[in-house]
């Protein structure tokens, strides 16, 4: 029966080829149209072989093909199935609807966001030519200097195209489709979804208030990861921050595994809320990326890349065969931003005013006895037992949040509320809203 099934889904899900490609495609196409899900298995290389009428070796090439790409996992005796994240075009993050109050999407607040006129006025109007220095040495000069007033590794520089691509890249220069990636749970959605491109393997290390726990990163280092991705402040979605106790366990951990490439992503910078630390000082193979997104905008595609010299010299030499360099443009517009005296004060009052919302909301939900997490950045993270029940709850109420599912390979289930634009006067509303929504789980809890 069990056979049966198996080759009626190959009908169902259109599933065909006769060589490997063809295979891989037509699975590909499934995943993409939504005939398979994320998680749906396929069927074992003899059956869908048989099915085709090939060899098994040529459809073992198709699976195979579609591993390295992140589109299925190999899960020992529960089969192929296809990723969780399968990493094809997806819908982008829409709005929230008009009528509901958007605390969904973990943007900044606009109006921290500095005005661009001023910094396009004073940026430089030559057009940029080939054969020019591809890295703005003003710009390099002024992030070399914010790194060490924050006490932060410097090392080599260079500006890539944002904190994931700078992330990629870093991971492309060291790793190899199938090495396994220590990655933080609850941990930050499009990292997961990165991992998943590259063909490379997350090992879930869990979090509390001050970061990764040191005990379950020794345990995944043991497990032989090649590598070690870590939000230092204002993780995405908990919002936890190292301190100087962590840091140090941290070290002590890593210390033994020196071979562990540390790729640090501090996406928040000054608007965190929270001291610059870094586990990377002393290290051999170590990439620190700060991105401008939440401190200067989304739209800003930069970051700072600052890592020991063969990273960085592998990573700029993939970037000049590709897209060559991040627009000089771009550059000139943080480097005037950032020499603006203005800018640095408007980040000081972004950094305090996200802190007393960030604290409003705790407080709120506190009072409810709701516990939650948020001492840095943008979101407040909220346990909940049931997730699509709590944000559909909100909904009804006016308010939009996100499913904390995306989110988690092993933790516990949540939603994130961003509290970046939260007005005080809405933080006791959602907090009510949302000890109304979970007084049916807390008898579910207590049955």
């Amino acid at each position: 029966m069990l056979q049966y099934n198996r080759m009626k889904m190959v009908a169902q899900q259109g599933i065909r080829g006769d060589s490997a490609s063809s295979i891989a495609a037509s699975v590909e196409a499934a995943i993409r149209e939504g005939r398979l899900g994320a998680g749906a298995p396929l069927p074992t290389v003899r059956e869908l072989a048989r099915a085709l009428r090939l060899s098994p070796t040529t459809v073992a090439a198709a699976y195979r093909w579609l591993r390295v790409r992140g589109l299925v996992l190999a899960q020992g005796r529960r089969g192929t199935r296809v990723s969780p994240r399968p990493p094809l075009p997806a819908p982008s993050l829409a709005p929230a609807p008009p009528h509901l109050r958007d605390l969904s999407l973990g943007n900044p607040d606009p109006t921290f966001l500095p005005s661009l006129r001023r910094a396009l006025a004073s940026a430089s109007r030559r057009p940029g030519l080939y054969g020019e220095p591809t890295n703005r040495p003003a710009l390099l000069a002024l992030a070399a200097r914010r790194l060490e007033a924050d006490e932060l590794p410097r090392g080599s520089l260079a500006v890539v195209g944002g904190a994931l691509d700078g992330i990629e890249r870093v991971l492309q220069a060291h790793l190899r489709a199938g090495d396994r990636v220590a990655v933080e749970d609850p941990g930050y959605v499009a990292v997961f979804d990165l991992l998943a491109a590259l063909g490379l393997v997350p090992e879930a290390v869990a979090l509390d208030v001050t970061g990764p726990v040191p005990d379950d990163l020794a345990r995944a280092l043991r497990a032989g990861v090649a590598a070690f991705i870590l939000t230092p402040r204002a993780q995405n979605p908990t919002g936890a921050a190292l301190d100087a106790a962590r840091v140090r366990e941290l070290r002590r951990v890593l210390g033994r595994h020196p071979d562990v490439l540390v790729v640090e992503d501090d996406h928040a910078g000054p608007v965190a809320g929270a001291p610059g630390l870094s586990v990377c000082h002393g290290r051999a193979r170590w990439a620190l990326v700060q991105s401008v997104s939440k401190s200067l905008g989304p739209d800003l595609r930069l970051a700072i890349l600052a890592g020991d010299p063969t990273t960085v010299a592998r990573v700029e030499g993939r970037q000049s065969v590709g897209t060559g360099w991040v627009s000089h443009l771009l550059q000139d517009l943080v480097l005037a931003l950032w020499s603006d005296p203005a800018t640095e004060a408007r980040l000081r009052r972004a950094a305090e005013t996200y802190a007393v919302r960030r604290d409003g909301l705790l407080g709120a939900l506190a009072a409810h006895g709701i516990a939650a997490q948020g001492c840095s950045g943008l979101n407040v993270w909220v346990p909940v037992l049931e997730e699509a029940a709590v944000v559909a709850a909100l909904a009804q109420e006016g308010w939009a949040v996100r499913a904390g599912e995306r989110y988690r390979l092993r933790a516990g289930s949540a939603v994130r509320v961003t509290t970046s634009a939260l007005a005080p006067q809405e933080a006791e509303r959602v907090a009510a809203a949302l000890a109304r929504s979970l007084r049916p789980e807390s008898r579910r809890a207590s049955a």
